[in-house]
């Protein structure tokens, strides 16, 4: 399965979040899964830690583990979100709703919003 890690499953993978069920952990650690996250997810992480509302201690550059593959922004990813229904206000959301669209990925989260959207939701 290839999947798109949402920001806050990720962080919790991470710090071990008993908020993360035992299920998306294991599909992380799963060798035959396709792990994605967005540059998006990125800069809502340096955004939160900046303005004091997310604690980390890593640098940026090395938040990710080296089996995800990083997703870039595409111009085809910006033209989705434009076509978007207006239910999700989050921008790096909605980016991400976009890229899992266009790019064919199952989104990893346990956002309600998202599930709003008809996205593949693991």
């Amino acid at each position: 399965m290839d999947i798109l890690i949402d920001t806050h499953i990720l962080l919790w993978h991470l710090t071990d979040n008993p908020k993360l069920s035992k299920e998306k952990s294991e599909m992380i650690e799963n060798a035959n899964n396709r792990k994605f996250f967005s540059i998006a997810s990125l800069w809502e992480i340096a955004i939160k830690k900046s303005i004091g509302k997310l604690e980390i201690t890593q640098p940026i550059d090395a938040l990710v583990p080296n089996e995800i593959i990083m997703l870039d922004i595409k111009i085809p990813h910006i033209e989705k979100v434009m076509n978007l229904q207006f239910v999700h206000r989050d921008p790096f959301d909605r980016i991400i709703i976009a890229q899992a669209i266009m790019e064919n990925l199952t989104i990893m989260t346990d956002d309600e919003y998202i599930k709003q959207y008809g996205v593949n939701i693991a």
